[in-house]
């Protein structure tokens, strides 16, 4: 009977333990993602028009629970043990918040041995974002890039997208990024603008960040509790009236197309104007270079506003030249489209680029005077093209 019991009793704790670990893991899972151990998906929201107020002094830190860049949940309970929190409004297309990357890791690495931890939160709703907003950027601030420029930059902090419905950062009101809050071990604000007051890299070091949690920490009023943020307005969904209406200029505008001959080519290679350029060579039957064509004119809504352009040059025959036409209209390009005049595609080859096998698509980065700084046989890496042009000289990240 005692034997019976005791194994009654064992079966009854193994049940109890297996039930235990069972909850826990069920629990970390809905923990990790808000979809049911479901990877997370983006499904940003239009919302009504609101205002938006900026946290005071002394407010408490309103309570978030939003996906990092893998997708699992990252609460304001999670920081509930360190001494100081300092909540970062960031974004991957703004020069400002770009300039200021550098200066917020080297932050998180220094202050991370006193106790302060830093979380940074994307407030960009995607319907709010134009890509001419994007100009100094390789990407815009959808989920998918945000992992991306976390990975590029090595960020030594979580990196939380609140895109969707933005109601952590209706809660918190940054005006710009970046913008970042500082809050003490009773999680009351007591500080809220700008890390510095100068935007270009290697001018200054987080000044005013640093000061006011250095107040914080040793128990201190802070100096000045309040400054104003530079950069980036934030992209309010409401805002999507606005984009849409950008959006539908640019489909308005009219698609044309115009004959060029090798003379014209040389033209184009030496580039004489003051724009680094995009020459992208295609056909109309080359079912790559057609594919392609609605990603490269983006490129000129992304980088149109500053020192540059982008040029198709079409190797069709001169007698399609009303088919090319026609796919140029059907993929909308409004930019300047040549077709050769002369039928040699061979010389169109020696024209374009010597070293060139003639394989299509083609696509070359010349600067001004002629020098290709870049340029790749068949599709492009879109992002690896991006950098090539944002990273150039005559382009960059900020001001």
């Amino acid at each position: 009977m005692i034997n019976n019991t005791k194994k009654i009793g064992y079966r009854a704790f193994l049940i109890l333990a297996i039930m235990l670990l069972t909850l826990m893991l069920v629990t970390d899972c809905n923990k990790q993602n808000r979809h049911g151990g479901k990877p997370f998906t983006p499904n940003p929201v239009i919302l009504d028009k609101q205002e938006v107020k900026i946290l005071a002094t002394g407010d408490e830190a309103p309570a978030f629970a939003l996906p990092d860049i893998n997708g699992k949940l990252i609460s304001l309970q999670d920081f509930a043990d360190v001494k100081v929190l300092v909540v970062a409004f960031i974004c991957n297309h703004c020069p400002t918040a770009q300039a200021y990357e550098d200066r917020l890791i080297k932050f998180t690495e220094d202050y991370k041995p006193r106790d302060v931890a830093v979380v940074a939160i994307n407030p960009t709703s995607p319907h709010a974002l134009l890509p001419e907003e994007c100009g100094y950027s390789d990407m815009d601030d959808s989920f998918d890039n945000m992992k991306i420029r976390a990975k590029a930059k090595g960020y030594n902090f979580p990196y939380l997208y609140d895109g969707d419905d933005q109601a952590v950062s209706i809660q918190y009101g940054p005006q710009a990024t970046p913008h970042f809050f500082v809050f003490d071990d009773q999680r009351k604000l007591r500080y809220s603008g700008r890390m510095d007051g100068i935007e270009r890299p290697g001018t200054a070091n987080g000044e005013d960040l640093r000061l006011a949690v250095d107040q914080v920490l040793d128990g201190e009023e802070v100096t000045k509790s309040r400054t104003k943020s530079f950069g980036c307005s934030i992209k309010w969904s409401w805002k999507s009236d606005w984009t849409e209406k950008i959006n539908q200029q640019w489909q308005e505008r009219p698609v044309n197309l115009e004959k060029i001959d090798f003379a014209g080519v040389d033209t184009l290679m030496d580039n004489n104007s003051e724009k680094l350029r995009l020459l992208n060579i295609w056909a109309s039957w080359c079912t790559p270079c057609v594919i392609e064509l609605p990603e490269l004119v983006m490129l000129q809504r992304n980088y149109g506003g500053r020192d540059f352009e982008f040029i198709t040059l079409s190797t069709d025959k001169p007698d399609k030249f009303d088919e090319t036409l026609k796919v140029l209209k059907e993929k909308h390009l409004p930019v300047q489209n040549f077709i050769i005049s002369v039928d040699d595609t061979y010389q169109l080859i020696e024209a374009i680029d010597p070293e060139w096998s003639g394989a299509l698509p083609y696509t070359l980065l010349i600067e001004p005077g002629g020098k290709v700084v870049y340029k790749s046989q068949g599709i492009v890496d879109l992002l690896e093209l991006k950098r090539a042009i944002v990273e150039h000289p005559m382009m960059g990240r900020y001001f």
